[in-house]
């Protein structure tokens, strides 16, 4: 067919075209030659039809939220499908289209009694946050946002539009639960399962401020043995930081699928912190609080890891130096655990792309700074003491990307990679789908 494009186009004559530039991270600061606003699949079509036949670079956006900004770049076309927010809603299924974003998606779930495996930051994109497994405070009890998914339809390097679930192409189905957004086509749309209707939910928030990081050490020591035989009905991420204005300390935010008495049972040891909160609300009331806790952008570096095993005081000692003195102009820097186990655990680290399903947690290390001028220093920041977080823990998480080197692949999906490399040489063996950290084939 000839090229030719449908959608909304901006370009850099247009004038809101430095808006559209805009990624949530600010510290990205990247131009692209066109950005093509898809409305309906045809436009997806259209558009990869467009840059295959001009031979132009090219990547795939939805919510703005790529953590290494993989989701754009200078003089590339950006395909950004977050005009297409249709949700339909079932008894047992809810199917959204490729640019629903997080809070719509929780709004139109939860209003009607329903649980979702979603991630709590509110302008995520649901495909972007799905492709790369997708953890939430709802993990430990309903899985990971890929474990939900029934059915996909992407957009492949042909133009085709497929039907993906167990029975049509399995493999790459298989690929796009947790293999990481942009790789294997453009997802117009997603289907996931609803879990069973839950009233309530109760909200935690445990902080100490203003501590020494001994203090901080021993509260990290409670809250991994807490997580040995912890009910999956809970789940918590615990961040130890050094802040502008709390200092050091550490913060636990989490929920719980249950009253909150039996919350601040099972969070007893924690109960002496300075703020120690347990409240019983909605399950909507509490995933927007949880969602309007987050700023409307932020600028920062970061990176993610997985935790195979239990920390002695001197180790998480010795991580939290790391941040004793933080990066020129940053004005927070957190080693944060994220929960995993429960129904994550249950699924097979062959079963979907998300490999490392025995993990007690994800690691994340972030630097956040407000003036662009800082970047490469908090850039640098954070890659040497990666270096060193890597002695702690195995492989990366898709989600948290980070550049490191010609073996990203092995890290991010471990014994999954030959399988994806498989899919991708299947479904696009010419690579049309490349970017800095794309899967290779």
């Amino acid at each position: 067919m000839n090229a030719q494009l449908n959608g909304l186009i901006v370009t850099k004559e247009s004038p809101n075209y430095e808006t559209c530039c805009l990624s949530w991270n600010r510290a990205i600061d990247k131009h692209p030659s066109m950005i093509i606003y898809c409305q309906q699949t045809e436009d997806v079509v259209f558009a990869i039809h467009y840059v295959r036949e001009k031979r132009l670079p090219f990547r795939v956006r939805s919510g703005t939220h790529h953590y290494a900004g993989y989701s754009t770049g200078d003089g590339v076309v950006v395909i950004d499908v977050s005009r297409m927010d249709k949700i339909v809603l079932t008894d047992q299924s809810v199917t959204v289209q490729g640019g629903v974003r997080n809070r719509e998606l929780y709004e139109k779930v939860c209003q009607a009694g329903y649980a979702f495996a979603g991630g709590g930051c509110p302008t995520v994109g649901v495909a972007g946050y799905t492709l790369g497994g997708g953890w939430g405070y709802s993990s430990r009890l309903l899985g990971l946002g890929c474990d939900s998914l029934i059915e996909a339809e992407i957009v492949i390097a042909s133009g085709e539009v497929l039907t993906v679930n167990q029975k049509q192409h399995a493999e790459l189905f298989f690929a796009l639960r947790g293999g990481g957004g942009g790789n294997f086509g453009v997802v117009t749309s997603l289907t996931y399962r609803l879990s069973q209707k839950r009233a309530i939910a109760t909200l935690i928030n445990i902080d100490y401020p203003h501590q020494d990081f001994e203090k901080v050490a021993e509260v990290a020591l409670i809250y991994q043995t807490l997580f040995h035989g912890l009910d999956r009905r809970m789940n918590l991420k615990m961040a130890m930081y050094h802040s502008d204005g709390k200092g050091r300390g550490v913060k636990l935010t989490g929920l719980f699928y249950g009253q909150k008495e039996e919350a601040a049972m099972l969070l007893s040891e924690f109960s002496s912190a300075p703020l120690f909160e347990v409240r019983e609300m909605s399950v909507l009331e509490a995933n927007r609080e949880i969602q309007d806790s987050h700023p409307d952008f932020e600028m920062y570096c970061s990176g993610g890891r997985f935790v195979m095993r239990d920390y002695t005081r001197d180790e998480f000692i010795n991580m939290l130096n790391l941040m004793e003195e933080r990066a020129q102009g940053s004005v927070y820097t957190a080693l944060t655990l994220y929960g995993l186990g429960g129904a994550i655990s249950d699924i097979l680290g062959s079963a979907t792309a998300f490999y490392y399903r025995d993990a007690r947690f994800i690691l994340g290390f972030q630097s956040v700074f407000e003036d662009r001028k800082y970047k490469e220093e908090n850039i640098l920041f954070v890659q040497e003491r990666f270096s060193t977080l890597r002695t702690y823990t195995k492989g990366s998480f898709i989600n948290f990307p980070i550049e490191q080197g010609e073996n990203y692949e092995k890290e991010y999906y471990g014994d999954n990679l030959a399988r994806l490399q498989r899919v991708k040489r299947t479904y696009d063996s010419d690579h049309l789908f490349n970017f800095e950290q794309s899967i290779r084939g």
